[in-house]
């Protein structure tokens, strides 16, 4: 029987890395720089969530062996996509949309990766604190920065930053506790071949 190939789910998890360091480096750099021009903000935020959510569509297609960290990025996907895309095209006008879209995509996010852990308990992961605690912390920083969205610019920025830098230490944690990639990785549709060879 021919095995499911292991390169969706690879570039998936690498993907989900790769996008956490740099959404923590994005908070970082927003918690450091609260200074920075709301353009800059805007198309940095802009493409983040359009990566972001290419990769989460990416990791719900590549049908990873547990299927919990990727269970529900198709629909989440597809909004950080749509977000990214209204932020980029208006850069400098959206500061207040980008942290209320962010902060409701974060929340979102949270609440999942929440239901994630409860389920990876269920699974037996013994790590599935590690993700319950940061989705609590992240789910809290979403709603703050969705009600905070009116504060200054600088207060705003730091807390977008610490939104962001919570919701790359999430996604870093979820994807190395719960995604675990085997080269025999059976494939979801058993083939039955007939005795003449052909399949049925």
């Amino acid at each position: 029987m021919k095995m499911r190939s292991v390169m969706p789910m690879m570039i998936a998890k690498v993907g989900y890395i790769v996008m956490a360091v740099l959404f923590c480096a994005a908070g970082i750099m927003f918690i450091a720089l609260p200074e920075l021009s709301v353009s800059l903000t805007g198309i940095c935020t802009g493409v983040a969530m359009l990566v972001f959510g290419a990769v989460k569509l990416v990791g719900y297609f590549s049908k990873d062996l547990f299927r919990l960290a990727f269970q529900y990025d198709l629909e989440f996907g597809i909004l950080m996509m749509i977000l990214g895309v209204i932020t980029l095209f208006n850069p400098n006008n959206v500061m207040s949309f980008i942290c209320i879209a962010l902060g409701i995509a974060i929340l979102l996010d949270g609440l999942f990766k929440v239901r994630i852990s409860i389920e990876s308990r269920q699974f037996g992961i013994e790590q599935w604190w590690l993700i319950l605690m940061p989705a609590i912390l992240t789910a809290v920083f979403g709603v703050m920065l969705i009600f905070d969205s009116a504060t200054g610019a600088v207060l705003l920025s730091i807390l977008l930053g610490i939104s962001m830098l919570a919701e790359g230490i999430l996604s870093l944690c979820t994807v190395m506790t719960t995604v675990h990639i085997t080269k025999n990785q059976m494939p979801d549709v058993i083939e039955i071949y007939d005795t003449d060879g052909k399949e049925r």
